[in-house]
């Protein structure tokens, strides 16, 4: 069914209105379906509190699931808290089990409004998880807010900016060639700037970037990275979103990855727990996957250790 034909044409992603939902709801509209989904799901991530509490009152179970979640689960990890509490008080499960074996209380505790729901005896998180939500809080902090739309990365576990360029048998840049890039990468020759990468050293490991391309996230380039280790690549793409790859000891073991989004269906408590602590914060995401802990931003959007060409190979083949 269509937003047309439930009601619900135009709402599209604002449900903060709640004189309109009602208006929409005495004309007829459905309360349990918008356009193949459900509206207190909607309303749950971007609606307002009273529009949730509209919904809840006119559904026949607050609890009702959309993609294998509730709409207190969306608000949770949307960080809403207004509409989270609303969906409580009109009934809704907390700590009913749902992605990872994680219910929305129990999630919430690692956020950051762990008293959004009073905890039953017994329920908290384990001395690892609450070591993860501190430290997703530190690097976050610590990486701060940046446009990296258009932008290259590859986190390294376990191998500083050294050996990073001797595994991609790169060659330094001169100071004066890399002056005429930055000033405008994209007026530079593409064949030349497509190949030069920025290489630094971090605690835990090493971060590869390039501000204006994917150089670090292609597959020949990760899989020399991770030599007995891990390497998370990251594509920051301007039109499509977020792309990422993992390769492990050489080889790629994930690919056409969303770090910064999710959690998803079948997703371990682990990665439920980190899409959660990173969503929408695909850079963290990436260091944290592999275990590095800068302590600043200028591996990722400063001037790095170092600039080298790689050398002239294949690279979309690993």
């Amino acid at each position: 069914m269509t937003a047309e034909r439930d009601g619900w044409a135009g709402t599209g992603w604002d449900w903060t209105d709640v004189g309109d939902i009602r208006r929409r709801l005495g004309e007829g509209a459905d309360p349990e379906k918008w356009s193949g989904g459900r509206p207190l799901h909607r309303a749950a991530t971007f609606g307002s509190p009273e529009v949730v509490a509209e919904l809840a009152g006119r559904v026949a179970d607050v609890d009702a699931l959309e993609n294998g979640v509730t709409a207190l689960w969306e608000a949770v990890v949307s960080r809403k808290p207004e509409n989270a509490r609303a969906l409580a008080a009109a009934g809704a499960d907390p700590w009913r089990p749902s992605l990872g074996g994680w219910s929305p209380g129990r999630l919430s505790l690692a956020g950051p409004t762990p008293d959004l729901f009073p905890a039953p005896a017994g329920v908290r998180l384990t001395t690892s998880e609450r070591a993860a939500a501190e430290e997703a809080v530190r690097l976050s902090t610590a990486l701060g807010e940046f446009d990296h739309d258009g932008f290259g990365l590859a986190c390294v576990a376990g191998i500083d900016a050294a050996e990073a360029v001797r595994r991609l048998e790169a060659a330094p840049v001169a100071d004066e060639v890399i002056g005429e890039l930055l000033e405008d990468p994209y007026e530079y020759d593409m064949d030349e700037s497509a190949q030069i990468i920025g290489v630094t050293s971090v605690p835990g490991g090493c971060v590869v970037t390039q501000p204006w391309g994917y150089a670090p996230h292609m597959p020949g380039v990760l899989t020399r990275l991770s030599a007995g280790t891990v390497c998370y690549g990251l594509y920051a793409n301007p039109k499509s979103g977020n792309q990422g790859g993992i390769a492990r000891d050489g080889a790629v073991e994930g690919w056409d990855l969303h770090p910064g989004g999710g959690p998803y269906e079948n997703d371990t408590p682990e990665e439920v727990l980190n899409a959660y602590l990173y969503q929408y914060n695909a850079v963290a995401y990436c260091c944290a996957f592999v275990g590095l802990r800068p302590t600043d931003p200028r591996a990722v959007v400063g001037t790095p250790d170092t600039w080298v060409q790689l050398p002239e190979r294949d690279y979309w083949s690993p």
